[in-house]
């Protein structure tokens, strides 16, 4: 979990946009039921131009 909390702060951190226009960063959460019972998954992540950055769990 501490992990996770670090890559958000940093993702927080670099969407203030120190130099330029702030970069929003994004994330999905889901729940789905399979043949296994209930499954989550998680995405956090930011795009800018080009270039995306994420992580899934």
């Amino acid at each position: 979990m501490k992990p996770l909390a670090a890559f958000l702060a940093l993702v927080i951190l670099a969407g203030c946009g120190a130099d330029g226009a702030p970069i929003r960063p994004k994330a999905n959460v889901g729940v789905g039921i399979g043949p296994n019972g209930l499954t989550t998954s998680a995405r956090v992540g930011a795009n800018k131009g080009p270039v995306s950055v994420s992580v899934g769990l």
